[in-house]
């Protein structure tokens, strides 16, 4: 066997020459770590390296035991994202909870203070059309049906019924002068079938209208005074009265045409509304010709709205109404088919030709009527 004649330990030293890159051998791309020293017989060299024992047991780690341990790491980034998508969820659904509330109370409002149509506004709740049953007859009748009543007078002449208009909630009722004059006696029926007695307040002669108080009501449901002015012809229109006694009677038709001349009696005696002892029928005269009878001596003449929708007697003081559920016309004259004679009115009938006041003429004149002034 051939030994090294070199002493253990020892190896060729090489010479080193040149400067910086040039060197060799080459330099280290970094500064070697340099020991630090901790206390006698211990050198901690950074890395984990140790220049002398610490004088553990034989365990493996005999130059590590002492050493500075690492600090705690933190918790591992996968944990805290399994987290993240769920409280990201959950405050998405917090945010959107908060904007969908918000927006439903700003609609809400916006609704709220936008929802009554023009000219309504003011109405007692349940007077006006409902948005659903805009436009139609029946949702014309729901809501107007409950501020016409039936007027039943009393005179020497004998027993007449007409219609009427509730204008305030304590029993304030429009008509026609023809339905109360010289009427001793007035019974109202709401269309709930209750009754009152009224008074005259005032009559206007010369217009054909007149203004009953109820004695003892409150809370009445009243109705919206329109504005006759935009009619116009061929727009639609519901008549609602109490034509032969038969409350609260519907029909309806079309405007058929403006500001017609309607003369009329100005006096109680030639027939009221339903007459019980004479004519059935309220004469008028028209385009020189009179109608339902002799109007008598004693006449006046006012512009009246034409329709078509069926008016018979008893509709007299009635409403006539545009499809917003506005009172646009008073209800005054129809022509009745009915026997040459006139002595009764087994062959009556309404023919399509109905003529109403217009609400513009009644509201220019309810201050002269509340004051109590007669004509």
């Amino acid at each position: 066997m051939t030994e090294s004649q070199r002493p253990s330990g020892e190896y060729p030293m090489y010479p080193s020459y040149g400067n910086g890159d040039a060197a060799y051998p080459p330099p280290p791309s970094y500064r070697p770590a340099q020991p630090i020293t901790t206390g006698p017989g211990a050198t901690v060299w950074p890395g984990g390296g140790a220049g002398g024992h610490s004088g553990g047991g034989d365990d493996g780690y005999g130059d590590y035991h002492g050493l500075p341990q690492p600090a705690p790491q933190p918790p591992a980034r996968g944990r805290r994202r399994v987290g993240r998508p769920v409280a990201l969820l959950t405050a998405v659904a917090v945010a959107a909870a908060v904007v969908g509330g918000a927006t439903a109370t700003a609609i809400g409002q916006f609704t709220d203070s936008g929802s009554s149509g023009s000219g309504t506004s003011s109405a007692v709740s349940g007077t006006t059309v409902s948005q659903s049953s805009a436009g139609t007859v029946a949702g014309v009748a729901q809501a107007a049906s409950p501020t016409i009543v039936e007027i039943g007078a009393s005179s020497n002449a004998g027993e007449s019924t007409g219609s009427g208009v509730i204008i305030t909630s304590d029993g304030e009722i429009v008509t026609n002068n023809h339905v109360i004059a010289g009427a001793s006696t007035i019974k109202v029926t709401l269309s709930t079938g209750k009754t009152y007695s009224a008074k005259v307040v005032g009559t206007d002669a010369d217009k054909d209208l007149a203004l009953i108080k109820l004695e003892g009501a409150s809370g009445l449901k009243t109705a919206t005074l329109g504005d006759s002015s935009s009619l116009k012809v061929g727009d639609q229109v519901v008549a609602i009265g109490s034509p032969e006694g038969l409350t609260g009677t519907v029909t309806s038709g079309i405007v058929s045409a403006l500001n017609r001349d309607v003369t009329v009696a100005k006096d109680g005696d030639s027939g009221q509304g339903q007459q019980g002892g004479g004519r059935s029928d309220w004469p008028f005269e028209f385009g020189g010709q009179q109608f339902n009878g002799d109007t008598g001596d004693s006449t006046t003449t006012y512009k009246a709205i034409q329709t078509d929708a069926s008016l018979n007697p008893g509709n007299s003081g009635g409403a006539l109404i545009n499809m917003n559920g506005e009172i646009i016309g008073i209800n005054s004259a129809m022509y009745s088919a009915s026997s040459s004679d006139g002595s009764n009115s087994a062959g009556a009938g309404s023919v399509g030709l109905g003529f109403a006041i217009p609400v513009n003429t009644l509201k220019a004149d309810l201050d002269t009527l509340r004051s109590g002034n007669s004509s």
